[in-house]
């Protein structure tokens, strides 16, 4: 096989009646497609999914089937398939069925023009539910685009075309799959969006809910972090210590005020514990900074969230296991 120019990464976590229909439409659209290979990484599944998968495998030398030993989450699950990727471009995609795989020869069209990324945006995902998901899923897409300066109408869509030189910088931790592109575009990337097809799911349950929607907010709380102080957490942390010291001070002042002028026993008002708790709590955010900063220097990169069990038509990362 021939070195692939583009890398295409499936998460496949219990998805068995999807896996071989995918498959069925992916060959189709490869013969229209630069070099490729196909990248399956099942993150535990504990149906027939693992089986299928080695079955198609052992017939395609195109693809690449890298098994976690336990569910590890998207995330981590795109993470691996990036590592493990040659190409020059990646795509990452559903194994739901709701990704149309002929979308990824307009990503790549597009891609010409000169952009780092395109996005797929499922224009006409929810029309039919237009007040209970699509109101509320611009509104979120919308308070992202503002807080992260990327644009999009779509952050949710899995779908997208990335440069590796790109996505390979980005380290996959947490659940920041949702705001690559986001962080794509702090690296430099110049990101562009295009409407892409989008399929309602025929088979299996979904793996999304209105659960995931704290979440959502606190990974977009950690992408906002990142953008401002992922080199420099002491100066966050920093911050809030001199404030609650700031605070803390004007406490103490207000409760002495009050003792000499308005003759206000400091054990008549909680001034002097809150003063305690502000200048505890300045501590505390401080010396979170110092040893933040302390780990930023000597961590380094490279940390990995899963553990492969096994890869197909392809050699385990040492550091994987």
């Amino acid at each position: 096989m021939q070195k692939p120019l583009l890398s295409i990464i499936i998460p496949v976590y219990n998805e068995e009646d999807n896996i071989l229909p995918l498959w069925n439409e992916l060959k189709e659209t490869l013969t229209e497609l630069p070099p490729a290979e196909v990248i399956f990484v099942d993150d535990g599944s504990r149906d027939k999914s693992r089986e299928i998968l080695r079955g198609i495998a052992e017939k395609d030398i195109r693809i690449k089937v890298i098994f976690f030993q336990k569910n590890s989450g998207q995330t981590a699950a795109l993470g691996a398939g990036v590592h493990y990727a040659k190409g020059e471009v990646i795509v990452p995609m559903d194994s739901d069925l709701e990704n149309d795989p002929a979308d990824i020869k307009r990503l790549l069209k597009k891609m010409d023009e000169g952009f780092d990324v395109v996005s797929g945006w499922r224009r006409k995902r929810w029309a039919n539910q237009r007040f209970v998901r699509k109101i509320p899923s611009v509104i979120a897409s919308l308070m992202i685009s503002k807080i992260t300066g990327v644009p999009l109408h779509d952050h949710g869509c899995t779908i997208k075309a990335y440069k590796s030189d790109i996505i390979k910088q980005i380290d996959f931790l947490g659940e920041i799959h949702r705001f690559i592109s986001v962080y794509a575009s702090w690296y430099g990337a110049t990101v562009v969006e295009i409407e892409v097809n989008h399929r309602p799911r025929i088979h299996g349950v979904s793996k999304y809910g209105f659960g995931r929607v704290p979440k959502v907010v606190l990974d977009l709380l950690v992408a906002k972090f990142m953008m401002k102080y992922s080199t420099k957490p002491i100066h966050f942390f920093g911050m809030l210590g001199f404030f609650s010291f700031l605070f803390g001070g004007l406490s103490f002042l207000l409760a002495t005020f009050l003792r000499f002028y308005a003759h206000v026993s400091y054990i008549q008002t909680p001034l002097l514990l809150l003063t305690a708790l502000l200048f505890m709590a300045g501590l505390q955010f401080i010396s979170i900074g110092l040893i933040a900063d302390m780990i930023l220097r000597t961590r380094g990169s490279g940390y990995q969230t899963y553990r492969i069990k096994e890869v197909i038509n392809g050699e385990v990362d040492t550091v994987s296991k």
